[in-house]
Order: structure tokens, then C-alpha cells, then sequence
């Protein structure tokens, strides 16, 4: 059997860069929701948009991979 490094590096660091956004998004999410409570105005319409945007990229990150896996 023929393990191939490269590949498997690849791969690592591929996951290990989409698991950090697709966290770091989700957490700028949860931030803006924080800020959202804490100003009123549009401040807070800026801040529910900017979560929305966040989660809707967690959601689509997550998608694409359900994707990735059901397709043939």
C-alpha cells in the first residue's frame, strides 16, 4: 500500500483553513449579534445585517460540504 503525503497534506490544510473561517465567521456572528443589543438605531440594523451575513456563509460553507458528500 502507497500512502500519497502530498495529497494528504493537502488535504489537511484545505480542512484545517475552511474549519478556521467557517469558525471565525460564526464567531463574527455571534460578536455582531452582542453589538446589536447593546446600540439601537441603525447601528443595530448594520449589526443584525452583518450577523446575518456571517451565519448565511456558515450555512452555505455548510451546504456545500453536504453537497460534497452526496454527490456521485
Amino acid at each position: 500500500m502507497k500512502i500519497d503525503w502530498a495529497a494528504l497534506g493537502n488535504t489537511f490544510g484545505v480542512s484545517l483553513l475552511i474549519t478556521l473561517a467557517v469558525v471565525g465567521a460564526f464567531c463574527a456572528g455571534i460578536m455582531a449579534l452582542s453589538r446589536k443589543e447593546r446600540v439601537s438605531g441603525g447601528a443595530a440594523t448594520a449589526s443584525l445585517g452583518a450577523a446575518v451575513i456571517c451565519f448565511a456563509a456558515c450555512a452555505a460553507a455548510v451546504g456545500y460540504g453536504f453537497y460534497m458528500i452526496a454527490q456521485k
